[in-house]
């Protein structure tokens, strides 16, 4: 009997070490190939396929996009293509607002999150295509 749970919990970690891993890959491949957007594969792959609580998923996408964008980041530099000018001068906007975006997430209930978060991809999506 004990081996029995013992297979099903390797079958279960097995299963979830994949969506992680292919998560993983396709926030990767995003993020590189579009210099972001991993956040908007990350925070639903999280919520749906790993059954991780929305304020979570949230916080946890952020530290994961940290070291892709580091390491994308880096090969645009090599490549010449990063404006060093326009970067500086945005980053010191987004790291206010990556601060009070933080200290608000958790004051926002989840179900507002889910909609503003939803409401923020359609905006992009219709951009996108028009």
């Amino acid at each position: 009997m004990n081996s029995n749970i013992i297979l099903l919990g390797w079958i279960i970690l097995k299963k979830n070490i994949l969506k992680i891993g292919l998560l993983g890959i396709c926030t990767g491949l995003v993020n590189g190939l579009f210099g972001s957007g991993g956040g908007t594969l990350l925070v639903p792959g999280m919520i749906f396929f790993l059954d991780i609580e929305d304020h979570r998923a949230h916080a946890t996408t952020i530290s994961i996009i940290l070291p892709l964008a580091i390491v994308s980041t880096f090969i645009y530099y090599k490549s010449g293509i990063v404006s060093l000018n326009i970067t500086f001068q945005v980053a010191l906007g987004g790291v206010i607002g990556g601060y009070l975006g933080a200290k608000f997430l958790n004051k926002v209930p989840s179900n507002i999150l889910r909609k503003i978060f939803a409401v923020f991809m359609m905006i992009a999506a219709f951009r996108m295509v028009f």
